[in-house]
């Protein structure tokens, strides 16, 4: 199996002028071993200003969320869908959260003092009934734990002519958006704006709740396995998703209602150009069905980074 080894995986942008690590044809399993959100700096409860005083904290941008890529997929071109399926992601043994008086939307409040100096928490990685950390438990404390869920924030495809940056750089070809449902079985569907599609993926996460609050979620190192089929001549208005139980339309902008109505419209035309409902039907289900969900993946205010919905229905509907 083709690997990118975590070596090659400290890139900050997304940048067609990269030579591609990897060639695959369509369908090949390949791996990917990716740093965590800081780059590797961050090891024990110790490590907040070593991270915080790093060149590539201290970079305008901000280095952070370091991928991996690009990776050229035979047959895609300008104008074509590339298709990733994510088949298995595995976390190393910790990951890590952080918040200071600057990170966070609570970090200068007076009641909420404790949150106002800059902290580390090691999250560890237990092992669940694979062996692996892929369906383990995330362990704060003695008190304090939660299913481990394994996703991808950082995943798209190089842009058609900007250089877009790892944190905080979003669009229709994929960028930071930290959804929690971009883990294993789901296929991310994403525009491909240049000859082999130039896909990159990072920022690991071991499990992340909705919005990602204050900025870091469970940020760890992953090695993920996945494989890609293109689409041809179809474009899309920003990234889609198809999980093994429903289909969700994504979309990133501020404020936060614009990039509802934007997901829940795309939702709506992919029903109608896809699934045979009429403009009607499609509409009745955002208002009527009561599995329609609309999720608020991230609502981080960190610079120019907007905030990151999904527009969700189950597949059972679309027969």
């Amino acid at each position: 199996m083709q690997k990118i080894t975590r070596d090659k995986a400290l890139k900050y942008e997304f940048n067609w002028r990269d030579k591609p690590l990897l060639h695959v044809k369509q369908g090949e399993t390949f791996a990917v071993e990716t740093w965590d959100a800081g780059s590797g700096l961050i090891e024990s409860t110790a490590d907040y200003t070593k991270l915080r005083k790093s060149p590539e904290w201290n970079s305008e941008p901000i280095k952070g969320n370091p991928i991996a890529g690009p990776i050229f997929v035979e047959g895609a071109e300008k104008g074509d869908l590339l298709e990733i399926t994510l088949e298995t992601i595995e976390p190393i043994e910790y990951g890590w959260t952080l918040y200071d008086k600057d990170i966070g939307p609570l970090g200068d409040s007076s009641h909420w003092h404790e949150l106002n100096k800059g902290t580390v928490h090691i999250i560890k990685h237990e092992p669940g009934p694979s062996g692996t950390t892929r369906d383990g438990r995330g362990i704060l404390n003695d008190r304090h734990s939660w299913p481990l869920a394994p996703m991808m924030g950082t995943i798209g495809c190089a842009p058609e002519r900007e250089v877009e940056t790892s944190a905080v750089g979003q669009g229709p070809w994929g960028g930071n958006l930290d959804i929690r449902d971009v883990k294993e079985g789901t296929k991310v569907l994403v525009n491909v704006y240049h000859t082999g599609g130039l896909l990159y993926i990072g920022d690991g996460h071991g499990s992340q709740g909705d919005t990602e609050y204050y900025g870091a979620a469970d940020e760890t190192a992953v090695t993920l396995t996945a494989s890609c089929r293109v689409i041809k001549n179809k474009k899309i208005p920003f990234m889609r998703l198809v999980k093994p139980e429903s289909i969700v339309s994504v979309y990133s902008y501020r404020p936060l209602e614009t990039a509802v109505h934007s997901a829940v419209q795309d939702l709506m035309q992919w029903l109608v150009d896809d699934y045979g409902f009429t403009q009607q039907e499609a509409y009745i289900h955002t208002c009527v069905n009561p599995d329609f969900r609309i999720n608020v993946y991230q609502m981080v205010r960190l610079g120019r980074l907007q905030f990151t919905v999904g527009a969700e229905i189950p597949k059972k509907y679309l027969s």
